[in-house]
């Protein structure tokens, strides 16, 4: 972990934060080589870890106990999975269901006779069960009962389940919430803060996920075998790595962004970075094809990428329009040095949103060497100070120079004052109402950083007026109640992709666009909301299986190239069975 500050800029060729975090621009980033997920992989790969299971006690309905023990060059770990039998009417992505077809924990060290006891008596409550304090991961999932019931109906068949199931819905089970980070009674951030195996953000959360991932083959595979011994033929392995794990989310992830700005600064810096290591390097012939390629792989990728929302198909063909585009670009311009900021410069001006965040994401991808260095950047000790001896005279002017994209805020203003942010009784979860017509105001989160910034300057106006030569202090000791603000406005003065600049109480506002900045650093793809507050997306996707992260065969470079992953070919997949007389 390094500070919040300490890393310098590669050059002067950052995009300023003024476009880089506006709200909408967020919201239209795709998961890059960055991303949580492909930095644990890759972590995952050079160190040789190994996954393998070491019980599998399921029953012929697919019920019971297994447990993968994973080994890291220093540690191991064990992640202990649950599987139950879930009635129709218990099945509920939604944060306040109460049982879940999978409940499963990461644990340090090994889940002994005693450990496992506890943790099968609790780790199915989830919120609501005591969680050991060597529980790194507590999490919970349910299966997609169309596609798993469509896998296991072709693998007893004998026959492999037509991959176009997973390019529809790319999982055979998603994810309602992954904890980590103390919650519950399991370990506190400071354990994997000190452990190499995760200090990278959310790197347990996600071996969590991928570990699952395996156990939804295995467990898919034996319950095929079980309905026929003599027919059934396990999943192929293309089809393995086209498999991911879903994941349902809301509103939940938006006060993470909110009262992490300096972590989000990291996140947000670093792939600025990366983006601007990239953009600084001469485009040549071997990077001009390589980069129309990866185009081409995305083009194909959003062109099979399925959703029920009509908004979100709309982007996806307006993004899929631009990138065609992009590539007729890339075909009539030749390799020249300046070629990306000629490319980025032209996109600007023809291409949506996201087909001009996927370039930069694709840029990214072209320059491993320079950019996975990132990977070990992309945490910080967090820490607000207040400066009270600070000139208030000093405070209005650092407001007026790094927010003013915070005072276009009108007080009486509808529109400005039309959502408000509360936290839920049921489950104490953020919920988003509309102001003067829902109830919950008065349970109302502070997250609408920009207004609070410009209330607080209204009221330093007013006290300066009669107190010019006041320090903070004073003005604090007048207005008590904006300590927590004049705190965070001294600190993230220095770090400038630390706030999303946006209203968040605008009636204008999209919610979506705050989940899918969060989950795009964690490597989500396959973005499919259900609503505007809440969404599913896919990870692991296109991944590496466990059996391949120690082979000689396949060199890094090889096994981290899985983003954007596209349908696997039925036929090449039946033709590999018969060569193999039904076996693979």
């Amino acid at each position: 972990m390094i500070s919040a500050t300490s890393a310098s800029a590669p050059h002067d060729n950052l995009r300023p934060a003024s476009e880089v975090m506006k709200l909408e621009r967020l919201g239209s980033m795709f998961a890059s080589r960055l991303s949580f997920v492909r930095s644990l992989m890759r972590k995952m790969i050079a160190e040789s870890w190994q996954i393998t299971n070491t019980v599998f006690d399921l029953d012929s309905k697919g019920h019971g106990l297994a447990i993968y023990r994973i080994t890291t060059p220093g540690n191991y770990y064990e992640c202990v999975i649950f599987s139950r039998d879930l009635e129709p009417e218990q099945r509920s992505d939604r944060v306040i269901a109460e049982a879940w077809d999978v409940t499963f924990a990461l644990v340090e060290g090994e889940a002994e006779s005693s450990l496992l006891e506890q943790m099968a008596a609790n780790v199915p409550l989830q919120e609501a069960g005591r969680q050991h304090p060597r529980v790194l991961v507590l999490s919970r999932a349910n299966r997609s009962l169309r596609n798993f019931s469509q896998f296991l109906a072709a693998l007893s068949a004998g026959k492999q389940p037509d991959p176009g199931w997973l390019t529809a819905v790319g999982y055979l089970y998603r994810t309602t919430a992954v904890y980590g980070n103390g919650k519950f009674g399991i370990a506190d951030f400071a354990r994997l803060e000190r452990n190499p195996d995760f200090n990278r953000p959310f790197a347990a959360q996600m071996l969590a996920v991928y570990v699952l991932r395996q156990f939804s083959v295995e467990q898919l595979n034996h319950l095929a075998k079980v309905q026929s011994p003599d027919r059934a033929v396990p999943l192929h392995p293309e089809l393995q790595r086209y498999l991911g794990i879903g994941n349902s989310t809301g509103l939940g992830m938006a006060p993470f962004l909110i009262n992490h700005p300096q972590l989000i600064q990291q996140w947000v810096y670093g792939r600025e970075r990366a983006l601007a290591f990239a953009r600084a390097e001469p485009a040549n012939e071997q990077t001009h094809k390589a980069l129309r390629s990866l185009m081409a792989r995305a083009l194909k990728h959003l062109q099979q990428t399925i959703t029920e929302d009509e908004e979100q198909t709309l982007r996806n063909r307006e993004t899929a329009k631009s990138v065609i585009e992009v590539i007729e670009w890339l075909d009539r311009t030749p390799a020249h040095q300046g070629l990306y900021k000629e490319l980025i410069s032209w996109a600007g001006n023809h291409c949506s949103l996201e087909a001009q965040e996927l370039i930069n994401t694709m840029l990214i991808e072209l320059y491993p060497e320079l950019v996975e260095p990132i990977d070990d950047e992309l945490g910080c000790q967090e820490s607000m100070d207040l400066k009270p001896d600070m000139k208030a005279s000093k405070l209005r002017d650092l407001i007026h120079e790094k927010f003013d994209w915070a005072l276009s805020y009108r007080e009486d203003c509808p529109d400005d004052n039309y959502w408000f942010w509360y936290r839920s009784v049921e489950k104490e979860e953020p919920r988003l109402g509309i102001r003067g017509t829902e109830s919950g105001a008065e349970k109302e989160l502070a997250l609408a950083v920009g207004p609070r910034i410009s209330r607080c300057l209204t009221k330093l106006d007013e006290f300066l007026e009669s107190n010019p030569n006041a320090i903070v202090v004073e003005f604090l000791l007048a207005n008590p109640g904006q300590k927590e603000c004049v705190r965070r406005i001294q600190t993230i003065g220095d770090t400038p992709y630390g706030e999303i600049r946006a209203n968040l109480w605008h009636r204008d506002m999209k919610p979506m666009h705050l989940l899918r900045t969060k989950l795009s650093f964690f490597g989500a793809s396959r973005f499919d909301p259900k609503s505007d507050r809440w969404v599913r997306i896919t990870l692991f996707q296109g991944a590496p299986l466990p059996c391949e992260l120690n082979d000689p065969r396949l060199p890094l470079h090889q096994l981290d190239d899985w983003g954007f992953p596209l349908e696997p070919g039925l036929e090449s997949i039946v033709n590999d069975q018969k060569t193999l007389g039904g076996k693979l």
